[in-house]
């Protein structure tokens, strides 16, 4: 057995393109490691409806130039399949270790398979990728990025013609031609060949996203704005001058790529500490709003002043965003539908159905919910938005915050703020009050294990809330394909409980609606609000055993 798994790793060593990984390995098998590298040779990182994500490092369960090789083979062997023989692939990259050699190693496949290629001018926003596609006639798209995962990661998404990632069958047909590829040795690799794309490209992005805003609109709300230590600074602060918004005040810290990430633990607004930077600078400049982007930027976190919490400033959730940003177009007079993932708060149905516009659920992530007829606009809890579907079919950190800040500036010009929406939105729909309980895992049978202990006893009442529906989603419904959670209806609550698709999290989604008399019971109904998604979550645990 152990002398398999040496062998196996001379072999991978032997091909390896890389003088970092090959070393790195190298070292493992002269030290004899066969812990770490059973870990790294107990399978092949999984292609998937997320393309690929996991940690740098060299063997096949790790993201490295030779998995990431195999993986365009065989993306250019399923577009050749389907007769895309001599189209474009357009490939955009982050900032993250790595990541400009993985964009030329497709580059170069694409190249060598036969297919034309083009490469983003430098580490760009995902939603820029997500943009050229479609605006450069692209048969697909790649974007080497990890998002917001540790510094450790690097992933690969995946886009076909129509701007949108891919969704099954196509991504289990593209992990088939990846199985498929034979010896590295026998794919065409190019020195050149290949296009690397001028600014024209970001500049049609950026001429593009003024198309979210209502001519002649408000222009007044000032902001702190964080890149996360990714791509968005230039991007943004671009996108902002066009509007003809305030310039931002930067988050300095963060406002330059560094793969490192080296103030935050995790490069995600929604993880503790990672807004501290953001806080501390808006203390100083005092504007009306925070803005943050993750690293690739197709994210949008916002945060606002509010005395009554420590520090004075607060995250917004990305339901409360979401329904922000629904109530500003609607005011705005759009038609079209409105849609978001099973995950997210239940207010944007209400809000379409009181303003007479379609609406439709969707299975998590922004591959579903682009696909959606007719849309006009999306959203996801996990802080994306699509407010421009008709440029960007994906989540947009960039447009996202374009439309927050108009729509903080028009409020502004009525003496008014995003936390008197809020309330206005509560009054008319009830009190939507969403949280998750998220727990992280080194060992990922406790998620299973989870998972098939509520399959197999499914709670009966959560915060002395009666269970009146459990919906087990593997097997699908009249409305969505089948996947991997749980649906619970309550009376007046929602719980789905899911593994991450992204990350080794069981996440669980959590929804309470408390009616609202009036303005004067509004305190109220947010301190039973929050008692009940305590108790919910306490009760989850315990029934999971997490």
């Amino acid at each position: 057995m152990q002398h398999d798994l040496i062998a196996q790793a001379r072999t991978w060593l032997a091909e390896d393109p890389d003088p970092e990984t090959r070393d790195e390995l190298g070292a493992l098998i002269e030290a004899g490691d066969t812990d770490e590298l059973a870990a790294r040779f107990a399978g092949t990182l999984q292609f998937g409806t997320a393309g690929l994500r996991g940690e740098l490092g060299a063997g096949p369960m790790r993201m490295n130039r030779s998995v990431v090789i195999r993986a365009a083979a065989g993306l250019a062997a399923y577009l050749k399949a389907q007769g895309q023989d001599g189209g474009l692939v357009v490939i955009g990259y982050d900032a993250r270790y790595k990541s400009e050699d993985f964009a030329r190693d497709t580059a170069a496949v694409m190249t060598g398979a036969g297919l034309r290629a083009a490469v983003l001018p430098r580490p760009l926003p995902t939603p820029v990728l997500a943009y050229a596609i479609r605006h450069l006639g692209a048969v697909a798209g790649v974007e080497v990025t990890a998002s917001h995962n540790p510094p450790r990661d690097n992933g690969y998404k995946v886009y076909l013609g129509d701007g949108s990632q891919i969704v099954p069958p196509a991504d289990g047909e593209i992990a088939a031609a990846i199985a498929a590829v034979g010896p590295l040795a026998g794919v065409v690799r190019p020195e050149d060949g290949w296009e690397t794309l001028g600014e024209e490209v970001l500049e049609a992005y950026l001429a593009r996203t003024d198309a979210v805003l209502a001519p002649g609109s408000p222009r007044t709300a000032r902001t702190v704005y964080t890149a996360m230590h990714g791509v968005g600074t230039s991007v943004l602060t671009a996108a902002f001058a066009r509007a003809g918004f305030p310039a931002p005040v930067l988050v300095t810290e963060q406002a330059e790529p560094d793969p490192a990430f080296p103030t935050v633990a995790f490069p995600n607004p929604e993880e503790p500490g990672a807004m501290d930077l953001a806080f501390a600078t808006a203390r100083r400049a005092a504007p009306d709003l925070i803005v943050a982007n993750d690293p690739d930027a197709d994210r949008c976190a916002v945060a606002v002043p509010d005395t009554s919490v420590e520090g004075g400033w607060r995250m917004l959730r990305g339901d409360e965003v979401g329904a922000l940003l629904a109530a500003h177009l609607v005011e705005r007079g759009v038609s079209g539908v409105f849609a978001e993932s099973i995950v997210s708060s239940s207010l944007l149905g209400r809000i379409a159905e009181k303003a007479g516009l379609g609406y439709e659920e969707t299975l998590t992530g922004f591959k579903w919910i682009a696909r959606v007829d007719g849309l006009r606009y999306g959203y996801e809890e996990a802080l994306g938005y699509c407010v421009d579907p008709e440029g960007v079919r994906d989540k947009d950190g960039i447009t996202a915050a374009l439309l927050v800040v108009e729509l903080a500036s028009v409020l502004k010009e009525q003496g008014r703020t995003l936390l008197d929406l809020l309330d206005d939105l509560a009054l008319a729909h009830g009190l939507h009050a969403t949280d998750q309980l998220s727990v992280r895992v080194e060992d990922l049978t406790v998620i299973a294990d989870a998972m098939a202990r509520l399959r197999e006893q499914p709670p009966t009442a959560l915060a002395g809330l009666a269970v009146t529906s459990a919906e087990d989603l593997s097997r699908g419904t009249a409305s969505l394909p089948p996947t991997d959670g749980l649906r619970y209806q309550l009376e007046g609550a929602r719980v789905i409980v899911r593994p991450s698709g992204t990350e080794p999290k069981l996440k669980c989604y959590l929804e309470v609606v408390v009616p609202v008399a009036d303005a004067a019971s509004l305190p109220a109904a947010r301190a039973r609000g929050a008692e009940l998604l305590a108790g919910i979550k306490r009760d989850l645990a315990a029934a999971a055993g997490i």
